[in-house]
C-alpha cells in the first residue's frame, strides 16, 4: 500500500477525533444556530470543526486540494483532495440528538480512497475505512450483511419528504411494502448500519458532496455499494443508496419504475 495513503488516512482519523470533540463542547449548550440560504441550519460548532480540520489536514498536507461544507473549494496541486463534513447531522445536533458525526473523505485523482465517520456524542465511535484494508468501526472490522431477499432486509432512510420532493414517494412506497422493517436512522447513521451488517439498505434524496464521499470508500470495504439512483458514482448528485450489494439491483429497479 502506498505509503502517502496511510499517512493521510492516520492524520485524518487523528484530525476527525480532535474537530470532534471541539464540536462536542457546544452539544447540549444552547448553541446559536444560524440559517443558510438553503434553509439548512450552521453553528459556531460547524465553523470551528471545519477550521481545525482544514488546519490540521492542511499543516501536514499543504499541497493538497479541500472541499468542505462550510469553507468551500481549496484547489490543490498533488492529486489529493479533502472532502469534509465537521457535523453531519446539523439538525440533530442542534436538537439534542446524539447522531452526528465529523467526516472526513480523502480522493486520489478522482477516486475516493478513504472516509472517516467520528461519533463524538454516541460514545466516541469511529468508522474508518481505507482503499484495500477494509472497513472498521473502531477496532472491529465490519462487514455488509448476507440478506439476499427484499421481504427479509432493514430500510433506511432520512425523511418521507425527500422522496415527496423527488417525486418518488410512491416508489418508496412499495420499497416500505417490500421489505421487513424500516427505520428513520438519517443523514450518516443509515450508511454505516448497512456497512456493518445491520440492515441492507440506505436510500436518500438531498445529499449533497460532503455528505456522501466519506461514506462510499467505508461501505465498499465493506462488501456494499453505493451509487446514485441511476447506478452511476457521482458524489454531486442529489440521490444515493447503499446496500449489502445482493439488493442493490432491486432498488434500483424499483425507483426507477422497472418492475
Amino acid at each position: 500500500m502506498d505509503s502517502s495513503w496511510r499517512q493521510r488516512y492516520e492524520t485524518a482519523l487523528e484530525a476527525a477525533r480532535a474537530a470532534g470533540q471541539a464540536a462536542l463542547r457546544y452539544f447540549e449548550n444552547n448553541v446559536l444556530v444560524e440559517w443558510k440560504a438553503d434553509r439548512s441550519p450552521v453553528t459556531q460548532a460547524d465553523r470551528e470543526a471545519e477550521a481545525l480540520l482544514r488546519e490540521r489536514l492542511m499543516k501536514a498536507f499543504p499541497d493538497d486540494g479541500f472541499l468542505g461544507e462550510e469553507q468551500g473549494e481549496h484547489p490543490g496541486r498533488s492529486g489529493y483532495r479533502w472532502i469534509l463534513d465537521p457535523i453531519d447531522g446539523t439538525k440533530s445536533f442542534v436538537r439534542g440528538i446524539p447522531l452526528w458525526a465529523t467526516m472526513i473523505g480523502l480522493e486520489y485523482r478522482g477516486d475516493l480512497i478513504a472516509g472517516v465517520v467520528h461519533l463524538p456524542a454516541f460514545g466516541g465511535i469511529t468508522y474508518h475505512a481505507l482503499r484495500g484494508a477494509g472497513a472498521w468501526r473502531d477496532d472491529r472490522r465490519i462487514h455488509v450483511s448476507k440478506v439476499d431477499r427484499l421481504d427479509q432486509a432493514y430500510l433506511f432512510y432520512s425523511s418521507l419528504s425527500w422522496f415527496i420532493a423527488a417525486g418518488k414517494q410512491d416508489e418508496f412506497m412499495r420499497l416500505v411494502t417490500g421489505s421487513a422493517r424500516q427505520r428513520g436512522y438519517g443523514d450518516f447513521y443509515g450508511f454505516v448500519l448497512v456497512a456493518q451488517g445491520s440492515g441492507e439498505i440506505m436510500a436518500e434524496h438531498g445529499v449533497s458532496p460532503w455528505d456522501i464521499a466519506p461514506l462510499i470508500p467505508i461501505v465498499e470495504e465493506a462488501g456494499g455499494r453505493m451509487t446514485n439512483w441511476s447506478d452511476q458514482k457521482d458524489i454531486f448528485s442529489k440521490d444515493v443508496i447503499a446496500s449489502n450489494g445482493l439488493l442493490h439491483q432491486t432498488v434500483l429497479e424499483i425507483l426507477n419504475h422497472r418492475t
